[in-house]
């Protein structure tokens, strides 16, 4: 499961409220054309994206196995911890409505902190779109959620996601242990980047 940084921001009161409040009005026309809150209507669609391993296997926080069931109880858990500012998934449709990807971004507003996992089609990687759209959304995710602290991991043999992590100016903090939802742990490379680094870097 997701876990905050391991660095510990001073956050007072006043802040998180305002960071869950931005979470529940954020407004996903920033992150770009096709984009939506998963709903339960879209379990099935979602099912059928992320059984293809090509799209999932890196990614340790799935609700594996990939069964309608699973996968909807994801999107109302998901529901659920939105409306209490501490996460949003979302999906990005093609012109002609399959799921082209999914965002998950995690939110800690008592550590103004948050996490960004995802992944595109397999027919949309490697064609440069996931740094461009990674980058797109880090920004976002400042701006739009006011937090001051992002963190990522990646699997340690994620050699792609590494080199878009790195160029993209987060720091490089060792490696920690994530649960995934059936309680095991995975070692995973770890990330840490604060909004003032950000904005020093991209402006």
């Amino acid at each position: 499961m997701s876990a905050p940084p391991d660095t510990v921001l001073d956050v007072t009161p006043e802040e998180t409220a305002a960071i869950r409040a931005a979470v529940l009005a954020a407004d996903l026309d920033g992150l770009g054309p096709g984009r939506s809150l998963a709903r339960p209507e879209d379990a099935a669609d979602l099912t059928a994206f992320l059984t293809d391993p090509r799209v999932t296997d890196a990614i340790y926080d799935l609700p594996r196995p990939f069964t309608h069931e699973n996968v909807g109880r994801w999107i109302v858990e998901s529901e659920a911890l939105r409306q209490a500012g501490r996460r949003l998934l979302i999906l990005t449709r093609d012109e002609t409505g399959r799921i082209a990807g999914y965002s998950c971004v995690s939110v800690w507003p008592e550590r103004s902190a948050a996490e960004l996992a995802g992944a595109l089609r397999a027919d949309r990687q490697s064609g440069g779109q996931g740094g461009a759209g990674a980058l797109h959304s880090f920004g976002w995710i400042f701006q739009a959620l006011k937090v001051r602290m992002m963190c990522l991991t990646a699997a340690v043999d994620n050699v792609r996601s590494a080199k878009l992590i790195d160029a993209a100016g987060f720091v490089r903090m060792g490696a920690r242990e994530v649960v995934r939802p059936d309680g095991t742990t995975r070692t995973s490379l770890y990330w840490e980047v604060t909004a003032a680094q950000w904005r020093a870097r991209w402006g």
